[in-house]
């Protein structure tokens, strides 16, 4: 595609939007100049008159509006054209590129999944009939709407069903879908907002209008001879309010009955139409007996666009957090090319490319430092307020902020594949997700609609014999009152909440079901090297038997062997012998092996020198030298682990290595006590060394000398004993055992592997973010089960007293609304939490 000039704006075509006149000197589709006037393609588009550089750009645009997609453009970010096509292509192909696929989609393979944003989706039932049709369809592999965001998860067999033709598909239910571009989807809203607001104006006009109508109209006109000139200027202001400020219902509820769905706009457009008819009646044909309400037609309908308006800003303030995230990436970079240094936008930086990045500014990519120190904030990964020194080879992470001086960094990941890139798909992912309560209530939803059609039915027979005109208003009032939105957003909103704000705060959720599960974790299993301590080994004695070398020379030799292994035990017999000036020389090493959780063995000076567990030792025949044992004992007693060594065969030393707890392992232990949840620690040291970190931690369940590979065994041991597992790791090492526990939670790391295996990464090393999570999943849960209640309460008090005829359309149109946003308010409560806690 052609990047070459800005792209002109295509026309909304629903009436309340605002029209932006297409410059005559440039193609409507493309936005490229117009070529000479004998050349010109026009057409008529969507009634209008168009001018086109080419036959291809006319044919792609026809397609577009004529499946209803012309949100396509609105999707195109600016300053990008999209170029004249190669060749026509047919119908709504233009979206089965791959070129333009590849804008959205990570993995262009047999199996793609996309995010679309979707237009037109209010409710619970909007959810449900776009996941039953999109279901039926062949090909269609998973369908998941976030209610919260608008948006649809679509999952498809590339080589069954043509993305275009799920777009299709969705556009002869009744709604408009593009694929999602978090650069614009914001402004895609608002203008969605924008056209609502519109038709609030117009059924506000006519309200206030109206009222002077009824005034007159109870203050005696109704008797006198000025009645039915009253009743036709309420047709008059009726007639558009309900057409264009009420026609989102209509088309909704036709839609929905069109495809053999019931939508809850159905008994929305029965209520307002039968009452518009019958008033309509009355004003026609003049019978003896009979009220208008022309004034509860067009107040109803104001009603119930204000409440649907506040309900989409409410719902787009507690899911705000996805849209901070996204703000977090900058959109240009400064690029270093030929010499020189040129501002392009960061979709333009290649992997390779040399990128400065000046004190104050955001680092636009993910990368290693060339160039340079700083400071840099990683507050938005880490929640580390105070910032990090960064200098040559470091790696530093797009949406971090450069403190202090200039860097020059090496690109490495751009865009989507950046650590935030990552993180926002994860957000996205939650948000979308959907817990097993949810999918319940998404069951019950359908007969949500089908009762409450059948309760207005019975109402009406139940008042007829008190007269038509009570009976129509009573029904009226229970197809507007009973309705399901407040139940169907109960658990997306909550989740969608959880999720930003827990990302906010870095504590990452993969979706909703792991929140539900994480509530109900009566077991936490904690890794002890790089979880509960710092995972900063460092050496703090070395001891030898009598005759054996000395102190020097047993750790210049064990740090010759050492420097082969990648075990953070031996980083710091490495760095010790550094640190004394001992090399380590490695260059007469040979027959080096690593003995996972054990040790390691090799040749040296020609002798065989073992180094690791007392059990290593003894697999090897060597015997233990009491003295040695002894001094271990009493080291193992203050939290140091001992490292044995043996050569040819003799026990001759052992070097003591140390590791600090975290400062806030005690907090983490404490809360998770006070939560009423049990704990083991789990680590492959010695137990003597496990027993006293565990004794200081205040004690709990020891699991110690497991190997790395037997982890996922002891998880999997833990649940079969009844008990539902959270495993805490580091993400690397203990990647089987958070994949086999309830919940695994890595810590520390949001690129690496814990993102594949673990249910929740924390971004930072904080600890006590492990029992925020926990406390985030529970209040999480018990806010899904409150919005349940308010939902049920709700129509179990409102219901009654409409089939009772206690309740008018307005009263209804007014209490409707309401309780979503009760339900929307308290989904906001959970961000209370991290207030709390901060």
């Amino acid at each position: 595609m052609a990047v070459t000039q800005p792209q002109p704006q295509a026309r909304l075509t629903t009436p309340a939007a605002a029209e932006e006149e297409a410059s005559g000197e440039q193609c409507f589709h493309c936005g490229l100049p117009l070529p000479a006037p004998g050349e010109i393609v026009r057409a008529e588009v969507d009634g209008a008159g168009r001018e086109f550089c080419c036959h291809g750009c006319e044919a792609v645009c026809q397609a577009i509006y004529a499946a209803g997609l012309e949100g396509f453009y609105r999707r195109t970010p600016d300053g990008v054209l999209l170029g004249p096509p190669p060749e026509p292509p047919r119908e709504t192909r233009v979206f089965d590129l791959d070129e333009v696929q590849s804008e959205f989609i990570h993995e262009l393979g047999a199996e793609r999944e996309i995010n679309l944003l979707v237009e037109g989706i209010h409710c619970a039932a909007c959810v449900w009939l776009i996941e039953r049709a999109l279901g039926r369809l062949d090909g269609v592999l998973k369908a998941q709407v976030n209610l919260a965001g608008k948006r649809l998860k679509v999952r498809w067999d590339n080589g069954r069903v043509h993305l275009s033709d799920i777009i299709r598909r969705l556009g002869e239910i009744g709604y408009a879908a593009v694929p999602f571009d978090p650069e614009v989807a914001e402004g895609r809203l608002n203008r969605q907002n924008r056209a609502m607001l519109y038709r609030i104006a117009f059924a506000g006009f006519a309200m206030m209008n109206m009222l002077w109508v009824s005034i007159s109209l109870y203050a005696g006109a109704a008797e006198g001879e000025m009645r039915d000139l009253f009743h036709w200027v309420g047709l008059f202001l009726a007639t558009p309010t309900l057409f264009y400020s009420g026609f989102p219902f209509f088309r909704g509820a036709w839609t929905g009955l069109r495809s053999l769905h019931l939508s809850m706009d159905l008994p929305i457009a029965i209520g307002a139409g039968i009452t518009y008819l019958y008033s309509t009646y009355v004003t026609v044909f003049r019978p003896p007996v009979g009220e208008v309400y022309f004034d509860t037609v067009v107040n109803f309908v104001f009603v119930i666009l204000v409440g649907r308006y506040l309900e989409s800003l409410s719902r787009r303030q507690a899911v705000s957090s996805t849209q901070r995230l996204m703000d977090l990436q900058p959109k240009v970079a400064a690029v270093l090319r030929d010499g020189g240094e040129e501002v392009v936008p960061v979709r333009a930086v290649k992997p390779g490319e040399l990128v400065l990045v000046r004190p104050g500014e955001k680092l636009p990519v993910d990368g290693e430092v060339i160039e340079g120190r700083s400071g840099v904030d990683e507050s938005m990964l880490s929640g580390e307020s105070m910032p990090v020194e960064k200098g040559p080879g470091d790696r530093v992470a797009a949406g971090t902020v450069n403190v202090r001086s200039t860097l020059k960094v090496r690109t490495e990941q751009v865009l989507r594949d950046t650590a935030l890139g990552r993180i926002i798909r994860l957000v996205e992912d939650a948000q979308a997700s959907k817990a097993p309560i949810q999918c319940t209530a998404d069951r019950i939803v359908p007969w949500f609609v089908a009762v409450t059609l059948l309760l207005g039915l019975f109402t009406f027979l139940l008042w007829h014999g008190d007269g038509i005109d009570k009976a129509l208003m009573a029904a009226t009032a229970v197809l507007i009152i009973t309705c399901p939105c407040a139940f169907g957003l109960a658990t997306p909103m909550a989740i969608a909440v959880a999720s930003g704000f827990g990302a906010r705060h870095g504590i990452l959720v993969k979706n909703g079901e792991v929140l539900e599960t994480l509530s109900g974790i009566d077991h936490v299993v904690l890794d002890k090297t790089g979880t509960l301590t710092e995972g900063s080994m460092s050496v703090t004695s070395i001891e030898v038997a009598d005759g054996a070398l000395d102190a020097d020379g047993l750790l210049a030799r064990v740090a010759a062997i050492e420097v082969q292994s990648e075990h953070s035990i031996a980083d710091a017999m490495v760095a010790a012998a550094r640190a004394r000036n001992l090399g380590p020389d490695r260059h007469g090493v040979s027959e080096f092996n690593n003995h996972p959780g054990m040790g390691v063995s090799a040749r040296l000076e020609g002798r065989r020198w073992v180094a690791g567990t007392l059990s290593l030792l003894q697999r090897e025949g060597v015997v233990p030298d009491p003295g040695l044992l002894e001094r271990a004992r009493v080291l193992e007693a203050e939290v140091v682990t001992c490292v044995h060594v043996a050569v040819d065969g003799r026990h001759v030393g052992l070097v003591g290595v140390s590791d600090r707890l975290r400062p806030d392992a005690l907090e983490l232990v404490a809360g998770l006590r006070a939560e009423g949840i049990g704990m083991t620690l789990l680590t492959g040291d010695r137990r003597g060394v496990a027993e006293a970190v565990a004794q200081q931690l205040g004690g709990m369940e020891v699991l110690a000398e497991v190997l790395p590979q037997d982890k996922d065994r002891v998880v999997g041991e833990l649940r079969g004993r009844g008990l539902r597992v959270a495993m805490v790791g580091d993400g690397i090492n203990d990647a089987p055992a958070l994949i086999r526990a309830d919940v695994g939670i890595a810590l520390g790391s949001g690129t690496d592997v814990s993102i594949e295996s673990a249910s929740i990464v924390l971004m930072s090393n904080e600890l006590r973010k492990v029992l925020m999570a926990v406390r985030l999943s529970r209040r999480t849960l018990r806010t899904i089960r409150q919005n349940i209640g308010i939902s049920f309460t709700y129509n179990l008090i409102m219901v009654p007293l409409a089939v009772m005829a206690y309740i008018t359309p307005l009263l209804a149109a007014i209490s409707m609304p309401i309780s979503s946003l009760l339900v929307i308010g308290n989904a906001a409560r959970i961000r209370t939490l991290f207030r709390d806690r901060a």
